[in-house]
């Protein structure tokens, strides 16, 4: 039996992520059942400390807060997207698609290129930076028909 190339479709920001899949019959997509990704949306005050560690100045009596070295909303959104590629690896490493498309928000697509491993990366057949993770599939298929249609954001 001929096997069909199977697209999957990432649709993904920093919080949310839903697949869709193209058998390969036609241009028409579909969401996978049950598969849809659900990350944090607090805001990054309330995800770190009640508030900042204090620190003396080198020179002088003076004191002041420290600032986090990193962003605790940008940490819980990349970490969240790399659990989302690691997902996708575990899928394609039982062969569940052909080729992936992925659908993003710029800063979360920036994330996923640098989780995204090369044997995964072989298989993106297309990147497209807009933020569609509240889009129907139908919205999807055109999206993936005329991607430099203003789709809103």
């Amino acid at each position: 039996m001929d096997r069909r190339n199977i697209t999957w479709i990432l649709v993904a920001d920093g919080a949310r992520a839903r697949i869709f899949v193209n058998d390969g019959t036609g241009k028409e997509v579909t969401e996978l059942p049950d598969r849809a990704f659900t990350g944090s949306r607090r805001r990054s005050r309330d995800l770190g400390a009640d508030r900042p560690g204090r620190t003396f100045d080198s020179v002088g009596a003076g004191r002041h807060a420290k600032a986090p070295p990193t962003d605790p909303h940008r940490y819980a959104e990349s970490e969240f997207l790399r659990s989302v590629m690691e997902w996708l690896v575990d899928q394609e490493h039982s062969g569940r698609f052909d080729h992936l498309v992925m659908i993003a928000a710029p800063q979360a697509l920036g994330d996923l290129r640098k989780f995204l491993p090369k044997a995964l990366a072989r298989k993106v057949v297309r990147e497209i930076a807009r933020d569609l993770t509240r889009a129907d599939a139908a919205r999807i298929e055109a999206c993936l028909s005329n991607p430099d249609a203003d789709w809103g954001q």
